[in-house]
């Protein structure tokens, strides 16, 4: 899954299409499945706005309608309080048609430099992943 930052607005945005092995059962993709992306959409959110890595302290999710397998969907995170230790964010998955499918909202928390630090070096030799990491180091 490729995540986009808006870097003006550190609005993250991603667009994911489910598969069959993601299915929960006929045909509706299992629910772990769709938080786990808004996780990973509102963490990186956290991270860009917090300029660091960071943990999922909670996160609450509500389906307000089914996923289908095959759907594409457009996911997308924002940070909505920063302070120093704590982040909170929320996320939407949306039909392709506009649609709110599942909304989601999360309480993240900063890694200590020493962790932060060791993240950063596990980066790809990817451009647009060496542009990002410059921001965290």
């Amino acid at each position: 899954m490729h995540l986009y930052v808006d870097e003006s607005t550190g609005i993250v945005r991603t667009r994911f299409t489910p598969q069959q092995h993601h299915i929960g059962f006929d045909g509706v993709v299992h629910g772990g499945i769709i938080a786990t992306v808004l996780d990973e959409a509102m963490v990186w959110a956290a991270t860009w706005t917090g300029r660091r890595f960071c943990l999922c302290g909670e996160m609450n999710v509500r389906f307000r309608r089914k996923v289908a397998v095959g759907e594409h969907v457009d996911v997308e995170a924002s940070v909505i309080q920063s302070r120093p230790r704590l982040l909170k964010t929320i996320g939407t998955v949306s039909s392709s048609g506009g649609q709110l499918l599942v909304e989601a909202s999360g309480k993240y928390v900063p890694l200590e430099e020493v962790r932060h630090r060791a993240v950063v070096q596990t980066f790809d030799n990817d451009p647009n992943t060496e542009r990002a990491a410059e921001r965290f180091k």
